[in-house]
């Protein structure tokens, strides 16, 4: 007779018995990561370097620390013993998530190796490309801006410059001519979310289009056992480097999606742990290369919101508590991106209304205290009879909304 698998427990929030998470990083995608836990009783704290970011707005409780300096992390954690530490941004000590998880006091989701590896471009892309022999763009590392000129040389031009550690575009540099080489050196260690004097250089692809395949490894409710879980694939556009429009599903061949999931499952079977994981995948007919992956929830994936039954948070959030996920897609939809075209706290909305107007629309906006040029302030989920015609809705309501003094 087969012993079932033990059951999770969840405790009640703000009481001593409390399942308790705390997230590193509070921005939008965090956010609805802690509305997701709270409607499973989980009790949150969110933790950002600035106050009143989007996740702290609605959790339990939140701090504000830098949280890169392992003197403000480790005695946080420690006070706190959060049964799960998520990390949601780049800029974390991460030897202390490696500690505190060796010291029993909290678990890292998904591994604290997986956060090491996937923070820094450099060691997620030689685990991929040459551990786990997976295909990726041609690439080389540099070091200082002599280094990365003679990468530049030999990876060829066109190509594009990243700081090993940043995200969406920030310190990215599209390198045309030889003029751009000093530019993208400058602009890789200025705009870079944490300066590590280092970066990629990334030879540019011949491919069809670009996929996120959100990937989840959750606990089969059969065995017990950690299993591997696939959404629809979801397209996107990019604006210097920064999604502005994804949609689900993006339409591939049979062999396509197939070599996409193995890629998927190779990579993310190899970081381990538990929750959902953001594969950037390229894809130039039945061939697939390895891109990034966040071992998070995506900002491509919003689009989840409207297209799936439970979106990449609630996935996230069950994953993590060892609950069973469901990746069914319901709807062709599409996501598109509210962007503030100026600079202020305290900014405010118009045109609302007539984007909600629009049938099928519905928006989330963040609640971000502080609006830069570009920045992202909201976003507009469109569901429709095809994911052309969602992203002509969600475009449409996007445009109608206003960032305003």
């Amino acid at each position: 007779m087969t012993t079932p698998p033990v059951l999770p427990r969840i405790g009640t929030a703000q009481t001593p018995g409390a399942t308790r998470v705390m997230l590193l990083g509070s921005g939008e995608l965090g956010k609805e990561v802690t509305i997701a836990f709270q409607r499973l009783g989980v009790e949150v704290i969110a933790v950002d370097r600035y106050y009143g970011a989007p996740a702290q707005q609605v959790a339990h409780r939140s701090y504000t620390i830098n949280m890169a300096n392992p003197d403000e992390l480790l005695p946080l954690i420690r006070e706190e013993r959060p049964d799960y530490v998520i990390p949601e941004i780049e800029a974390l000590a991460t030897d202390v998530l490696a500690l505190i998880q060796e010291e029993g006091t909290s678990t890292v989701i998904p591994t604290p190796r997986a956060v090491q590896l996937t923070m820094n471009r450099e060691g997620i892309r030689r685990l991929a490309a040459e551990e786990l022999g997976l295909p990726t763009s041609p690439y080389q590392f540099a070091s200082s801006r002599e280094e990365m000129k003679e990468a530049i040389q030999n990876v060829g031009m066109p190509c594009v410059v990243k700081p090993i550690m940043s995200s969406s575009g920030h310190g990215q540099t599209v390198v045309r001519h030889a003029d751009d080489i000093d530019a993208a050196w400058d602009h890789a260690r200025d705009d870079s979310r944490v300066d590590q004097g280092r970066v990629i250089v990334e030879g540019f692809v011949d491919f069809d289009y670009e996929i996120t395949l959100l990937t989840v490894r959750g606990r089969d409710p059969q065995t017990g056992e950690t299993s591997t879980y696939f959404c629809a694939p979801i397209g996107h556009h990019q604006d210097n480097g920064d999604y502005v429009a994804s949609w689900q599903p993006q339409p591939m061949t049979d062999a396509a999606l197939a070599n996409a999931r193995k890629i998927a499952d190779k990579v993310t079977s190899a970081l381990g742990g538990r929750g959902i994981f953001g594969v950037e995948l390229f894809v130039k007919g039945d061939d697939v290369l390895f891109s990034e992956v966040s071992p998070r929830p995506h900002d491509t994936g919003l689009v989840t919101m409207a297209s799936q039954r439970f979106s990449e948070f609630e996935l996230h959030a069950r994953a993590v508590l060892g609950l069973p996920v469901d990746t069914t897609l319901l709807f062709p939809a599409a996501s598109s991106v509210v962007k503030s075209p100026c600079e202020g706290e305290g900014l405010g909305f118009t045109g609302v209304a007539d984007a909600l107007a629009i049938p099928g629309t519905d928006v989330r906006l963040f609640g971000k205290p502080e609006a830069h040029v570009g920045r992202r302030m909201g976003v507009v989920v469109a569901t429709g009879v095809d994911v052309e015609d969602a992203l002509q809705k969600s475009q449409s309501a996007a445009q109608k909304i206003h960032v305003v003094r």
